[in-house]
């Protein structure tokens, strides 16, 4: 069975997604390049478009695309409390159909499980955690996090960016032996050194290393294009990317 492959809204940038009229006008090109889904990013949206989600889901809907929602927010604040608008976000993600709600870990210190169950029991969207690119998602915390909402059988699953282990210093090939198994959802990702960090680049642009790390992870998680989509033919472009993680 054929992994599904996600295209990430960011991926062709603020500025571009702007020219275009927003994440709606994607979505035909998205669909023509023969993807499954579209991660919608609420960084991306101006005001009018939070109160049109029902519009934009129904638009997802009627292109025959999967949804996911991506928040820039972490789980954990930075005191360790939980996040008090995670619900909202979820209310968010159901309006637009979408299947996960994305968010970083955050600051984790322990787990209320018994809040966070609440809440996530209360939507029929699944929570996925993702590592960003801060120290709060290095190794040991993300370990730390799942393995305790493992045993509290919290239902909430990790989606793995596989370029963000550069920004904290760490092996993604280690990071993805011992993360693996909690791993539902993938934001395929590879960078180079940019100054005193790292940007992210087209595959092509890359070595193969990323085809070893993505073949360390689940094969039926869907993959998500969130490296830059660029160039003349976004078309042309997009589909080259979709059958070549397709293949991969």
């Amino acid at each position: 069975m054929k992994p599904e492959i996600i295209v990430v809204t960011a991926a062709y940038g603020a500025q571009k997604v702007a020219e275009l009229g927003g994440q709606a006008a994607l979505l035909p090109l998205i669909k023509q390049a023969g993807a499954d889904g579209v991660e919608i990013r609420r960084e991306l949206f101006n005001e009018n478009e939070l109160c049109l989600l029902h519009a934009l889901g129904n638009a997802i809907s009627q292109h025959q695309l999967s949804a996911s929602y991506s928040v820039p927010e972490a789980l954990w604040l930075d005191d360790g409390a939980l996040n008090p608008r995670l619900a909202q976000f979820l209310q968010e993600a159901e309006q637009i159909g979408a299947k996960r709600l994305k968010v970083a870990l955050g600051h984790f210190v322990e787990l209320d499980a018994s809040a966070l169950r609440a809440v996530l029991q209360a939507s029929t969207v699944t929570l996925v955690v993702e590592n960003d690119q801060t120290p709060d998602s290095k190794l040991a915390p993300m370990l730390r996090f799942f393995h305790q909402a493992c045993d509290a059988a919290l239902p909430l699953d990790m989606t793995f960016d596989m370029g963000n282990w550069q920004w904290t210093g760490e092996d993604g090939l280690q990071a993805a032996a011992q993360l693996s198994r909690y791993v539902s959802y993938i934001h395929v990702k590879t960078a180079v050194p940019h100054g005193e960090t790292f940007r992210a680049i087209a595959l092509d642009q890359a070595d193969d290393s990323w085809r070893s790390l993505l073949n360390a992870l689940p094969t039926d998680a869907p993959r998500g294009i969130e490296f830059p989509l660029e160039g003349a033919d976004l078309l042309a472009v997009t589909r080259h990317y979709v059958d070549l993680l397709r293949a991969a």
